[in-house]
Order: C-alpha cells, then sequence, then structure tokens
C-alpha cells in the first residue's frame, strides 16, 4: 500500500482508505472464488493495484470520461482506475458471471459510485466509450478487431479516444501492423519494482 501512496502523492484521504480496503476484501473473496491466483494475492498492490495504475502515468483522465474494462476479472485495471478518477465512468465486463459478481460486491464495499459491472461479452455490447483498457486478454489485432466499434467519435481529453492495453513480454509481431500510429510505454519507467522490467502500456488511438 506505501508504494500506491509514493507514486501517487496526490491521493485524497478518501482514496488512501479505499485503497488500503482492496487487500482484506480481495483476501476474503479469493478464499471463496480463486479470482486472483493464490500465489498473487500477497502482491495484490503491485502486480495488480499498481500495474493498473501504469495506466493514469500516460494519461490523465477528464471528468465525464467513459472506460470500458474489456475482460476484468476481478476488477482490474478497472477499480483501481475508477479510485483515482471518481469523476470517470467506468462499465466493467468479463463473460465469467462469478467474477462480475466479486466486482460488484468490491465495488459496493469501496463505495465507488462511478463502476458499473456487467456480465457479458464485449461482442454483445453496442454501447460507445471515450477508452477500452484491458489487461492482455487476447493477441493485440484481435482484440482491436473486437472493440473498434465501442469506441466514441467524441473525443474529451488532450488525447484522442483510444485501446489503452497493459501488456508483457515480447509482442512485436502483434503490433506491427499498427506501428506508424500506435504508442508503447515501458513501465519501468515509471514504476521501479522489478515486475515491472518486461511491462508496459500500449496506447492506440482510434480514428473512425
Amino acid at each position: 500500500m506505501l508504494r500506491i501512496i509514493h507514486y501517487f502523492p496526490q491521493l485524497t484521504p478518501e482514496q488512501v482508505l479505499q485503497f488500503e480496503k482492496m487487500a482484506p476484501l480481495y483476501r476474503e473473496w479469493n478464499e471463496k472464488i480463486n479470482v486472483i491466483s493464490r500465489k498473487d494475492i500477497d502482491s495484490l498492490y503491485e502486480k495488480h493495484v499498481l500495474h493498473a495504475l501504469a495506466i493514469a502515468k500516460i494519461i490523465t483522465f477528464r471528468p465525464g470520461t467513459s472506460i470500458l474494462d474489456v475482460g476484468t476479472g476481478g476488477g482490474f485495471p478497472g477499480i483501481p482506475l475508477a479510485i483515482l478518477f471518481p469523476d470517470c465512468q467506468f462499465k466493467l465486463i468479463d463473460s465469467i458471471g462469478k467474477k462480475i459478481k466479486i466486482v460488484q460486491t468490491v465495488s459496493e464495499e469501496l463505495g465507488l459510485k462511478n463502476v458499473t459491472a456487467i456480465h457479458t461479452r464485449v461482442q454483445e455490447l453496442k454501447d460507445e466509450f471515450d477508452f477500452v483498457i484491458s489487461r492482455a486478454v487476447t493477441a493485440f489485432p484481435d482484440f482491436v478487431g473486437l472493440v473498434r466499434n465501442n469506441i466514441s467519435r467524441q473525443p474529451r481529453n488532450s488525447r484522442p479516444n483510444g485501446i489503452i492495453y497493459l501488456k508483457g513480454g515480447d509482442f512485436q509481431d502483434e503490433i506491427k501492423n499498427f506501428k506508424n500510429i500506435i504508442e508503447v510505454s515501458e513501465i519501468s519507467g515509471f514504476f521501479s519494482e522489478p515486475y515491472f522490467e518486461t511491462k508496459k502500456v500500449i496506447y492506440l488511438p482510434i480514428n473512425r
């Protein structure tokens, strides 16, 4: 938890409390449903919360921004970002109902009024959003094809609307068709923990 405050010193007391509440909530749920790898639960703040917040190092969402988190699992990256940007609206979706139940309960326990969690597949979602975010749910070109039509044409941020994707390892082949417009940021440039040495944030603006 201290590393969250270290990297985001502007947090309000309410936000600090919300982040602090995450660990016991996820521990409790993980004993019932393995929503986070059991070997990772002790590293929740590093491998899940801080990893999600890397997105906030490449963009500050303006109030009113709408964000869709596809394949959210236990609520990542959506829930940490919803805490950080309380004036933005987040829709978190997953095809596994029990995971969405956890997301709904955790969001309620944290007092998040800006999170909607829905059990659905992105192929069934017709809504449009300013940004679509995710943590490497599939190969990047396939993901772009899945969500392109869910991105609004009406920008409200300093950056064009688009896709923000958390990805690790070597994925040069996956992004070769987007080389002229894609932006890849090394998370190790934001956070010093060894875990982030191979982790990246991919930003792809979508112009329709």
